[in-house]
């Protein structure tokens, strides 16, 4: 997952509204959103290359997004799956499941976003490792530090804004944000080249690449009464849409 925007705690009737892209080499296999069997209540997709997720909720009340980190250089095969971290944070089982003692050093460069009921996180591990609660309000996350003010991270936070302030239901504002094709003007362009090589330095919200580009772009929201809506849409080399799934939960 290379782009998000997050607004916790920050409107009347949302208690989260989460929206995100997934990039990724297309040739990596993946299992769409859906309810995992074996890790009761959890809803997310599924990397069937390491078995972890990159974006999910828990019907016990969590959430958690996870992103690379540029600048640290392309991934070491032997470190932990970065996926098996939010997968064990959102079930509460595992060798990853306490956020104070899981062993962030084991992965990759990574940012992670946890959002439970009450509380939320944010996690890295580079330049060391970092966890920070997080106060009410609306953020945004890309490869780089939280909030940093990358063009496409500014504009994906600005469409959240939008969509929050308008007092939209539907979901349809939000998914044009996300395939989002021009690179925004406003904002600093990344510091440091990105470590996946067929993606741009700088580059939109939603990448069309026949290697690598956006795979999936996901939305959740949770009201204050604790209903949500998970939906994702994903995509194939080309850009074209090729499938749709949506879960209601409650917390």
């Amino acid at each position: 997952m290379c782009i998000m925007a997050m607004a916790w705690d920050a409107h009347p009737r949302w208690h989260l509204v989460l929206v995100g892209n997934r990039d990724e080499y297309h040739a990596r296999p993946a299992a769409p959103l859906g309810r995992w069997t074996d890790r009761p209540g959890l809803i997310a997709g599924r990397d069937l290359q390491s078995g972890g997720t990159w974006l999910g909720v828990a019907e016990a009340g969590r959430a958690a997004i996870v992103t690379n980190l540029r600048g640290y250089g392309g991934p070491q095969a032997d470190r932990a799956s970065r996926g098996a971290l939010v997968t064990d944070l959102l079930a509460g089982d595992g060798p990853y499941a306490d956020i104070g003692q899981a062993a962030l050093d084991d992965f990759n460069p990574f940012n992670l976003i946890l959002v439970e009921r009450s509380r939320a996180y944010f996690l890295t591990n580079r330049p060391a490792p970092l966890r920070t609660a997080l106060t009410p309000g609306l953020y945004g996350l890309s490869n780089g530090t939280l909030d940093a003010p990358w063009p496409k991270t500014l504009a994906l936070k600005a469409a959240l804004l939008n969509w929050l302030t308008e007092g939209a239901d539907e979901p349809e504002q939000l998914f044009a944000a996300l395939r989002l094709e021009r690179l925004p003007e406003a904002g600093i362009a990344p510091a440091t080249p990105s470590d996946a090589p067929d993606e741009a330095a700088a580059s939109p919200i939603f990448i069309r690449n026949p290697t690598y580009g956006t795979r999936c772009s996901t939305i959740v929201a949770i009201d204050r009464e604790g209903l949500g809506r998970i939906v994702e849409r994903r995509f194939d080399a080309m850009g074209a849409m090729t499938g749709v799934t949506a879960e209601d939960f409650r917390w």
